[in-house]
């Protein structure tokens, strides 16, 4: 698979993970664009959200997809990150039935136990992709939707931009980035036991370069997606 130090054009100071979401957790919600996950979240439609018995969102960070199931009438969600700042604020959301201080690709969660898993921009900090959808494949029940939104690959690779976020100084700070194709994702997903339902494609539109005019020259370019898996 392409390595991301082949792309990069930053070259800023680079953070583990679970260090990196440490401390950007008091500015996450007020730095992330909807636009990356929500506006691909609300063109799935091969997940009845109303039918939802029980979700686990693994990487939940401060609980923005759960806050969106939950909006949408799901009742029992679980969610599992690496960082306990970024869980603190999940906590106090109040849409967690229970939450868990784990690695994405060994949690404490029940086998065959959600009918609905999330994974919403995560991919991109793991070194292999496999361990997560074995992950996934484990707690899922027979039937169960797996959801993953990610960094497109394509923009990664074209704009040399990793996931980064501006420290107290105003100074960026990059988070560990890889780049995973969606060959890895299929390769991954069909030896877990899943088979594709649907899949979206977000690219910098209008609406994205209105709000950040700098990107204008990024215009067109795929920049995040959304795979939406079935466990057979």
């Amino acid at each position: 698979m392409p390595k991301f130090e082949s792309f990069d054009r930053r070259g800023y100071a680079t953070l583990s993970p679970r260090e990196g979401y440490r401390r950007w957790a008091p500015t996450y919600e007020a730095t992330v664009k909807q636009d990356m996950d929500l506006r691909l979240l609300e063109r799935v439609q091969t997940v009845p959200l109303a039918r939802v018995e029980r979700a686990a969102d693994l990487g939940c960070g401060t609980g923005r997809t759960g806050r969106w199931l939950a909006r949408r009438g799901v009742k029992r969600i679980d969610g599992v990150d690496l960082t306990p700042e970024m869980l603190e604020r999940a906590r106090a959301s109040g849409v967690f039935e229970r939450l868990e201080l784990a690695d994405v690709e060994s949690t404490p969660l029940p086998a065959e136990t959600y009918d609905l898993i999330t994974t919403v921009l995560v991919d991109e900090h793991l070194a292999q992709l496999a361990p997560l959808y074995r992950e996934a494949a484990r707690i899922a029940r027979p039937g169960a939707a797996y959801v993953v939104v990610g960094f497109h690959p394509f923009f990664i690779m074209q704009s040399g931009m990793p996931t980064h976020f501006d420290d107290a100084a105003g100074d960026p700070l990059a988070i560990e980035t890889h780049v995973h194709l969606f060959s890895e994702h299929v390769q991954a997903a069909l030896v877990a036991g899943f088979r594709l339902s649907e899949m979206h494609e977000q690219v910098i539109d209008e609406d994205w370069i209105a709000q950040k005019p700098k990107w204008a020259a990024l215009r067109d370019v795929p920049v995040s997606f959304a795979i939406v898996w079935r466990r057979a």
